[in-house]
């Protein structure tokens, strides 16, 4: 109870829970659809799906100046690949933001839209900022692999036991990696998991709604840890 209410006193940690909820609803109305459940019971959940989504896009309302903002301290980032990645991904997500905005208005019917269309804008932008994560997602795990080979190396050429005692240089140890860099890992499977929602929204993949809303769920609750415990939180972000 404590997490949920330190989430819910954060704009940012109002959205990650809300958006768990949402792509449980989009789960369970499509798996109520397979096991043939009545049509008003699909049907409300679908509208609780909708509802969620639109609440989203008004919690975020705004925020595309802020990320926008953001990436004037990114250019700064002295590594050569985090300030690329980061940079060119806070740029996609404030235009994602944008479009997201636009969206939102014309469900308000405040303006007159194409919403198709304005779906897809927003979903290509959203996958170009995921492809920036995930890239610097990669080079952190290689920095990582780097360091590690480097000190095993070193190790063995001290003639240190502790090398004897480490697993091939080669083959870095699966859980201790997730426990010395969880940072790394959480955002690995966020972004990893969220790659695949626009890909499938734009038509690249097909993927069944519920496939979507299992994939939306863990890249949920991997950003609530990470919003939880500074440990698990990439930075710089």
């Amino acid at each position: 109870m404590e997490v949920i209410v330190k989430l819910n006193s954060q704009t940012a940690g109002r959205d990650k829970l809300v958006r768990l909820l949402q792509y449980t609803s989009k789960f369970a109305w499509h798996y109520m659809q397979e096991k043939q459940h009545s049509k008003q019971s699909v049907d409300r959940l679908k509208d609780l799906e909708y509802t969620f989504s639109s609440f989203r896009k008004l919690l975020r309302l705004g925020r595309c100046l802020d990320v926008l903002y953001g990436a004037l301290s990114s250019v700064q980032y002295p590594d050569l690949t985090l300030r690329i990645t980061c940079t060119l991904s806070r740029i996609a997500n404030a235009l994602y933001l944008l479009a997201d905005h636009i969206l939102w208005f014309g469900r308000t019917g405040v303006l007159n839209i194409n919403s198709a269309k304005w779906n897809q804008v927003a979903n290509k932008y959203w996958l170009y900022s995921i492809v920036m994560n995930l890239v610097r997602d990669v080079y952190e795990i290689l920095q990582i692999v780097k360091y590690e080979t480097h000190n095993c190396i070193g190790l063995k050429r001290m003639g240190s036991p502790d090398y004897y005692r480490k697993p091939a240089t080669d083959k870095l140890s699966v859980i201790k990696f997730v426990q010395e860099h969880k940072d790394v890992v959480i955002d690995t499977v966020k972004n990893g998991c969220d790659f695949f929602i626009p890909m499938s929204a734009l038509g690249y993949i097909r993927l069944n709604p519920g496939t979507v809303g299992v994939l939306g769920v863990i890249s949920s609750v991997a950003a609530i840890i990470s919003l939880v415990d500074p440990f698990a939180r990439l930075s710089p972000a």
